[in-house]
Parts: C-alpha cells; structure tokens; sequence
C-alpha cells in the first residue's frame, strides 16, 4: 500500500510540475555514472546536440523549467541509444530532475540523470 502511495506522489508530482508555466532552457546538465568503474561525469548539451559516454548516445530534444523559479524542477524530452546494440532507443521520452525513478534508463552498465535545464 505504501509504495501506490509513493507510486501516486511521484506521478502527481510530476503532473503538477508539467501543468506550471515553463521556459524553454537552450542548455541541460546531465549526470553519467559508469556502474563498473564509478566514474561520474556531468556533461552539458544544448538542446538539438547529442553528446557520448562509453557506449551510449544522448539526443535532447527539449529542455524546459519552471518560469518562475528557474531552479525548481527541470525536464527534458530526450532519447539514450546504445551505439553498441544499433537498435531502438533505450530510453525516448521525458526525464525530470526531481524525479529520476519516475522514467530512468534501464542500462546494465550506466546511468543517465538530468540535473538541470538552463537558458544560457
């Protein structure tokens, strides 16, 4: 009962951040954490760039935040492809910084965060 709770918050949560006028951001950060070695890189992509880490390619699409708190909680539409596999997209959708457990990517060995949406 506890975790449809939790389940319930992060989706309200994330309904509610989407429902806020936004700003469009040109720049977002993201967090790398390859799982074997321990490394952590953050990386910043304007938006209509992608960027590489290892084996995997980030394409941002869109980057927005709240207009009117510009550190509150950011999104982005983006698309995480393994190089490596050359198949589908392993991630393509929305990913929010205050929430990377509602849509993370599902990878064995790296994991991607989104930090924060900026408009320089």
């Amino acid at each position: 009962m506890r975790w449809a709770f939790f389940a319930f918050f992060l989706i309200a949560s994330a309904v509610s951040a989407r429902a806020e006028p936004t700003d469009q951001g040109q720049r977002a950060t993201f967090r790398w954490l390859d799982k074997i070695s321990g490394d952590v890189t953050d990386t910043d992509i304007d938006v209509g760039d992608s960027a590489r880490y290892g084996s995997l390619q980030l394409n941002l699409s869109e980057c927005r935040f709240p207009a009117d708190n510009p550190s509150g909680d950011a999104f982005a539409w983006l698309s995480i492809q393994d190089m490596a596999q050359d198949a589908a997209p392993l991630f393509d959708g929305w990913m929010f910084a205050s929430s990377p457990a509602l849509n993370a990517l599902d990878h064995p060995r790296y994991d991607v965060w989104l930090m924060r949406c900026t408009s320089s």
